[in-house]
């Protein structure tokens, strides 16, 4: 299936969640927000919700700076 990961295509097999997404894109434990299609999924549903052909995943990350 193809889904949108931050605005790139990508190629997953059916059924990805959105925990392995994040796992292939960070090794950050906190910080990490995730929206699917523009509505932000808790981190207690990422493991939970399979992500399907053609939605949009933004995984943002929190960075420190000033």
């Amino acid at each position: 299936m193809n889904v949108r990961v931050n605005g790139e295509r990508r190629e997953l097999d059916g059924g990805t969640s959105v925990a392995e997404v994040v796992r292939g894109l960070t090794d950050a434990e906190r910080g990490v927000a995730v929206a699917v299609d523009g509505e932000v999924v808790p981190r207690s549903a990422w493991s939970e919700t399979a992500l399907a052909d053609g939605q949009h995943v933004e995984v943002l990350r929190a960075v420190q700076g000033g």
